[in-house]
């Protein structure tokens, strides 16, 4: 089953390829999103990705969670879904990531 991941704090020049190929050293990288502004087409400044199992993203997140990437320290935790309606995922609001 596949694990969707939360990415913050990104350079708003990040790219998805760049995440990909940064997530693809822990696992299978499904799909990688990078939020944009529905005006401006601007980054939002995260991302999420989705990992093929669940070890793969917990691996990412234990690697990546603070380290420097593109002159930022990354923000990365697990994902949860806001609203099963519409698929929608956010951030794990929780003190332990």
């Amino acid at each position: 089953m596949s694990k969707k991941v939360y990415v913050g704090n990104l350079s708003y020049g990040s790219t998805e390829s760049q995440l990909s190929d940064l997530f693809a050293e822990y696992g299978n990288v499904l799909s990688t999103k990078v939020i944009k502004d529905q005006f401006t087409g601007r980054s939002k400044g995260f991302a999420f990705i989705e990992m093929e199992t669940d070890e793969e993203a917990i691996a990412a997140i234990s690697a990546l969670n603070g380290k420097e990437f593109d002159g930022r320290n990354l923000k990365v935790n697990e994902a949860f879904e806001k609203n099963s309606r519409r698929g929608h995922f956010q951030k794990r609001n929780d003190s332990n990531h």
